[in-house]
C-alpha cells in the first residue's frame, strides 16, 4: 500500500490538493466560521479528483498488477493522509488559541465557534462525510463527481451551522471552552469526533471497493 500511495501523491494528485492544507491556519481568524477550513481542504481533494479523472488515472491505476480493491484503498490513503496534514494544522492553530491566545480579546469577543478540542472534533466529523458522500459516491461510477459533491456541501454546511449553533443552546455553552476550560468535555468531544471520523471511512471504504468491483471500466 506504501507504493500506491506513493504513486497517488506523486502521479494522481492535484497540487490544489496540497496547497489548501495551509487552510487549517483559518482556526486562527477570529470571528470567522472557522469549519470552512476543514470545508476547503475536501475542496483540493475534490480537485485532485477532478484532475486525476481527466488524466484517466483510475483506469491506468486498474490495469496496474494490484487487485481492484487495492485502487480504492490507496486512494482513500492519499484523502486521509491529506486531512490528516491539514488536522495537524488545525490542532496546532488551535493549540496556540488554547494557550498562549485564550484570552485575547478578540476571540473572547468572538461570537461564534472558539478554537478548542471540540471544534477539531467537529472537524473530522466533515472529513468522515466528505469520505462517506463524495469519495463513496466517486467510486460508484468511477467517473461522476459532480452529484456526489453537491450532496456533500448540503450536509457539510448543515452539519457546520449545527456545530456553530450548538454552544448557543441554553446549557451547551461549555462546549465554546477558552483555553483549558472544561478539558474533560472537550477531551470527550475529540475523540466522539475521531470515532464518527474512523467508523464513516471504514464503511465508506468497504463499501467503496464492492461498488468498484462491480463497475465496468
Amino acid at each position: 500500500m506504501r507504493d500506491i500511495l506513493r504513486k497517488e501523491i506523486r502521479l494522481s494528485a492535484s497540487p490544489l490538493a496540497f496547497a489548501f492544507i495551509p487552510f487549517g491556519l483559518m482556526f486562527l481568524i477570529p470571528g470567522y466560521p472557522i469549519l470552512c477550513s476543514a470545508f476547503f481542504v475536501t475542496l483540493g481533494l475534490f480537485q485532485s479528483f477532478q484532475y486525476a479523472r481527466e488524466a484517466n488515472d483510475v483506469t491506468f491505476s486498474a490495469l496496474l498488477p494490484i487487485a481492484k480493491s487495492d485502487v480504492v484503498k490507496g486512494r482513500y490513503l492519499f484523502v486521509c493522509f491529506i486531512e490528516a496534514c491539514a488536522f495537524a494544522v488545525m490542532g496546532a492553530a488551535s493549540v496556540i488559541r488554547m494557550t498562549v491566545l485564550a484570552d485575547a480579546p478578540v476571540y473572547r469577543a468572538n461570537a461564534l465557534m472558539n478554537a478548542n478540542l471540540f471544534a477539531l472534533g467537529a472537524a473530522l466529523v466533515i472529513f468522515g462525510l466528505f469520505n462517506l458522500i463524495f469519495v463513496g459516491g466517486f467510486f460508484r461510477t468511477a467517473r461522476k463527481i459532480g452529484r456526489p459533491f453537491i450532496a456533500y456541501i448540503v450536509i457539510a454546511f448543515l452539519t457546520l451551522s449545527a456545530a456553530e449553533a450548538m454552544h448557543h443552546i441554553r446549557g451547551l455553552e461549555n462546549l465554546n471552552a477558552f483555553g483549558t476550560e472544561h478539558f474533560g468535555l472537550q477531551l470527550i468531544m475529540l475523540c466522539a469526533g475521531l470515532a464518527v471520523f474512523s467508523l464513516l471511512t471504514l464503511i465508506s471504504c468497504w463499501k467503496a471497493c464492492y461498488d468498484f468491483e462491480r463497475v465496468d471500466l
